[in-house]
């Protein structure tokens, strides 16, 4: 890894703000070696967002260029590498399943399962006198509840963190990249096969009816849209969650504002503060592209910094703080912009604000040790906590954090 590279993944926030307010746009090397373009303020990253002009087709990439992860094509062929209309046909088919009505109806099993996990947290920390909320809360919640939406078996779904570690963490090497992305391939192509036998009226049941009755999508197609609604689903909205407890516990004035009807705001504040991506995904532009001043040749590849954006002091008053009372929460880009918006953005929002809930009303007296010894990931990709340890006792004051 480069030492830009490795400083970043280290202090995203540190060297993306210098980055930003050195220049909208900078030409920086990735860990491979290989040469981006990166966008580092509000105004110009929300344009690209939804410019149709920068593709995700790796077919507009030029040769040699970094493209991002080496997936065999059962599992590359998913809404991240596609544009109109293959990315349009795909993501209604999907899109069906993140309805806000949709959504919506799996509030009680979502409760259900975040008050389950809050007890279990509670019964550690009584036995134990800590627990930690990534892996005993944050993490399984996530993966219950994407894992319940697609009809994946409980005894299944064990490898999920460590596949997401060895992929998105500052660590990852090449040949171990490779052997987790022959272990997904296997994991998920005997996981649409199962469906395929077995329908079970969960959502992969029905996009395996889709490709068989209907061929509304080829078979690399269903393989990748399980593989990615799966692994950006449950890895960005445990992210979330941990982030927004961390929110809470580390200044009593957050706690304050997430009490009553104030937790889908808390939510919306952290998305934007630490938003779970750091980056969108790589995007190449299909003609000679001007972006913040700079001329971006066609098939570079363009990386758009999510994360420095939603910090940009031009968009956002007093960025570096934790504000769920500001008046512009919905304006981050964490959940992207125009066609590519996540698709998942709803069932996210609701399994932190239940997570929140059940956190707060179960764990009242919840608190961070002495010495704050929160962990954070160091990815070039994700922002998120390696380790939230917690304990009961007195909640934290401003300035914690």
């Amino acid at each position: 890894m480069s030492d830009m590279a490795a400083a970043y993944a280290a202090d995203p926030h540190g060297i993306g703000s210098r980055l930003r307010e050195a220049g909208p746009v900078h030409q920086v090397t990735m860990p491979d070696g290989t040469s981006v373009w990166l966008v580092t303020r509000y105004a110009d990253v929300h344009r690209a967002l939804a410019d149709p002009r920068l593709s995700l087709s790796k077919r507009n990439a030029k040769p040699g260029g970094y493209q991002g992860f080496s997936l065999p094509p059962a599992l590359d062929a998913n809404l991240l590498n596609m544009d109109a209309p293959d990315h349009t046909r795909l993501r209604r088919l999907a899109g069906s399943a993140f309805t806000a009505r949709r959504v919506a109806e799996l509030r009680p099993a979502l409760t259900d399962a975040a008050r389950g996990l809050a007890d279990a947290v509670a019964a550690r920390l009584a036995a134990e006198g800590s627990a930690d909320l990534v892996a005993d809360f944050a993490t399984p919640y996530a993966v219950l509840a994407i894992s319940e939406l697609l009809g994946v078996p409980a005894a299944s779904r064990g490898r999920f963190r460590e596949w997401t570690a060895g992929l998105l963490g500052a660590e990852a090497t090449r040949e171990g990249m490779a052997a987790i992305v022959r272990e997904m391939y296997a994991f998920f192509t005997a996981l649409v096969a199962d469906k395929r036998a077995n329908p079970s009226g969960d959502l992969l049941s029905d996009l395996v009816a889709a490709r068989d009755a209907d061929d509304r999508l080829g078979e690399d197609e269903l393989t990748s849209l399980a593989f990615l609604l799966l692994f950006a689903g449950y890895e960005n909205s445990a992210n979330l969650i941990a982030g927004a407890a961390y929110a809470v516990l580390a200044d009593e004035r957050v706690r304050a504002a997430a009490r009553g009807d104030g937790i889908a705001a808390l939510v919306e504040e952290v998305a934007r503060h630490e938003s779970p991506a750091l980056l969108a995904i790589r995007r190449f532009p299909v003609e000679d592209v001007e972006i913040g001043g700079a001329v971006v040749p066609a098939g570079e590849t363009v990386m758009l910094a999510l994360a420095t954006a939603n910090r940009d002091p031009r968009r956002f008053t007093d960025p570096d703080t934790v504000d769920p009372g500001r008046d512009d929460l919905h304006r981050h880009l964490s959940f992207g912009q125009g066609v590519h918006y996540c698709i998942g953005a709803p069932l996210a929002r609701l399994e932190a604000e239940v997570a929140l809930t059940a956190l707060l009303d179960r764990l009242p007296d919840l608190c961070l040790p002495d010495g704050n010894p929160a962990v954070w990931q160091q990815s070039l990709r994700v922002r998120g906590l390696a380790a939230l340890p917690v304990a009961t006792g007195e909640p934290a004051r401003p300035g914690h954090r």
